[in-house]
């Protein structure tokens, strides 16, 4: 894309008040059957569209209306995958590392739940090619495919129980391909911009140096495959996002702590957190290899305070000192859904503003 600091958000946007329909684990060509329930999805996925199109956005997403309206505000982004991959239970049991949590992440590891790991890994109604085409037709603007939440974060609330696969790294790897599969789908439908949302990036700051190279090869047996001189490819890792609060533990060495480890992986851009720490550690991107560019998150999702678009702009500047323009997309911290239709309207026009405002500065408005 021939923009400089073009604008984008990560996936998921605020359902409308009367988009009251929920997938509950079904395939959505189950669910759409009825009538009803079809159409307010699309119509739904239109407001979304077009919302982001009435603010200026250049790269768009779905806004991920088959996303539920489950625990944590975002818990769908676990799920939607666990609800709709073979050889997972359907229940939701306590977190597997609930008891070697500290303060409020007991709560947030609560709302997020586990689930067992009952018989062999084996791919479902996910979709993703489906919905892409549903989104894509309904505006001349690229949608972002939003893959996730990926195998490494996915694998860290497993409860093994029965069937061929023992741990995580086994649990990761199978879910590896068949995020892959569901990938390679994606482009054949079209899309030429795929994102991988995977917080597993964050483990190894917990579980030890050794996982770092479990999470570089994950993350490669997932996007690896991928033709990245026909097809942009991201990795987003944010600080974790429960009703809007931060997971403290496994984030506490802020990403000075691990992207150094992730500096070899087989994507093209990091999506990250930078606006809820007011451009923390944005030195970091100094250490970027050439053929690595970054998603600069400038508009704080866990508060309700709408950025102004100088302030938007002043944390664009922060980035500009340690990285090239032409290496920086502009987004969001994290998805917007847990937050008011209106005000999430407004804080994507002050992303755009702002980013207009830096536009002109360095002579390309």
């Amino acid at each position: 894309m021939d923009i400089l600091l073009p604008t984008t958000m990560v996936g998921s946007w605020p359902r409308p008040s009367w988009f009251r329909y929920q997938l509950e684990g079904r395939d959505v060509l189950e669910a759409f059957k009825v009538t009803h329930h079809a159409e307010a999805f699309h119509d739904a996925t239109r407001c979304c569209i077009q919302d982001q199109e009435d603010a200026g956005l250049d790269i768009l997403t779905d806004g991920q209306m088959w996303f539920d309206d489950y625990a944590m505000g975002i818990g769908s982004f676990l799920w939607y995958w666990l609800e709709r991959t073979g050889g997972f239970g359907k229940q939701k049991l306590p977190h597997p590392a609930r008891a070697k949590a500290k303060g409020r992440d007991v709560w947030a590891l609560d709302e997020a739940g586990g689930v067992a790991v009952e018989g062999p890994i084996t791919r479902g109604p996910v979709r993703m090619a489906t919905i892409y085409r549903w989104a894509q037709r309904h505006t001349q603007k690229p949608i972002k495919a939003c893959v996730g939440a990926g195998p490494v974060q996915l694998s860290t609330l497993a409860h093994f129980v029965g069937g061929p696969v023992k741990n995580r790294y086994e649990l990761s790897a199978a879910l590896a391909d068949v995020f892959a599969a569901e990938i390679a789908e994606l482009i054949e439908a079209g899309c030429r911009d795929i994102q991988l949302e995977d917080l597993g990036a964050w483990m190894p700051f917990l579980s030890g140096e050794k996982d770092y190279g479990w999470v570089c090869d994950i993350v490669d047996r997932t996007m690896g495959a991928i033709d990245r001189t026909q097809v942009r490819t991201s990795w987003h890792f944010c600080l974790g996002n429960a009703w809007g609060n931060k997971l403290d533990g496994m984030t506490a060495g802020g990403y000075r702590a691990v992207l150094p480890h992730y500096l070899g992986v087989k994507i093209d851009q990091y999506v990250l957190d930078f606006a809820c720490r007011e451009m923390e550690d944005a030195d970091l991107l100094r250490q970027l290899p050439p053929d690595k560019s970054v998603a600069v998150g400038v508009i704080d999702v866990r508060t309700l305070e709408i950025e102004h678009p100088e302030q938007v702009a002043e944390r664009i500047r922060k980035v500009l000192k340690h990285i090239e323009p032409e290496r920086v997309t502009i987004t969001s911290d994290c998805g917007f859904k847990q937050l008011p239709r209106p005000c999430a309207v407004e804080k994507l026009r002050a992303l755009v503003e702002g980013t207009k405002l830096v536009r002109r500065e360095l002579g390309r408005a």
